[in-house]
């Protein structure tokens, strides 16, 4: 597991029109803001709803510190953890990178740092470009290259992990729309994203729909047991 808790946390979320990643980069912003915390997000969307790629970033601070007195001959501090953010996150920064899709997942591994946290739906979505020329698409390639860097003694590797069998689970819990709130329960039991789980449940609960809120309940704490 990661600690990275006294120090800014780089999220980038990866996926296809519809899935849901828009709204994963706001209930973890609505959960970090709900502790206290800064919060920076933004999405590169394209061609979203023709079922293009779909990039959510953000960018947790810590909690608001009290203001400490004045001291009128302190240098002043270049950079500090709490200040504010800018909402994109750099190539190679990023401490954990959640995938609703594995080509999308490898897609934007160049915004993973050495050693980040990778999350990753197994089920595909073929993209346009295969169905119209006809390559098959599986995503174990993908699936299998993720694995290597993850096992690597050397080199760029990934720190964890995880790969989520969405679709079975989302068969379990009767709704394909759930998808985005297993990943984030599988993420946050890998320990990189230092949030509560009572701070995304109350998320949830502000963000979603009533007649929803039960079952995206059941799908936060399905994603967290699905990787223990």
């Amino acid at each position: 597991m990661v600690e990275r808790a006294s120090e800014n946390l780089d999220i980038v979320i990866a996926g296809v029109g519809g899935q849901g990643t828009v709204l994963a980069s706001k209930l973890l912003a609505q959960a970090a803001l709900l502790e206290g915390r800064m919060v920076r997000t933004a999405e590169t969307i394209g061609m979203a709803q023709r079922g293009g790629s779909v990039l959510g970033h953000v960018r947790i601070g810590q909690a608001h510190a009290p203001h400490a007195p004045h001291a009128p001959h302190a240098p002043h501090a270049p950079h500090s953890s709490h200040a504010p953010l800018s909402p994109l996150v750099p190539q190679r920064t990023a401490d954990v990178l959640i995938g609703f899709e594995p080509a999308e997942t490898v897609r934007a591994l160049g915004y993973l740092r050495d050693g980040g946290t990778v999350v990753t739906a197994l089920q595909v979505l073929e993209p346009v470009s295969a169905t119209l020329n006809g390559l098959p698409y599986d995503g174990n390639a993908e699936i299998a290259w993720l694995r290597a860097l993850a096992a690597a003694p050397t080199g760029r590797r990934l720190g964890t992990l995880v790969t989520v069998d969405g679709a079975a689970l989302c068969a379990e819990l009767g709704s394909t729309r759930v998808l985005n709130v297993i990943l984030l329960g599988a993420a946050l039991s890998t320990g990189s994203i230092q949030l509560a789980p009572a701070s995304l449940t109350r998320a949830l609960r502000a963000l979603i729909k009533p007649t929803y809120v039960t079952l995206n309940e059941r799908a936060l704490r399905r994603g967290m047991e699905a990787t223990s």
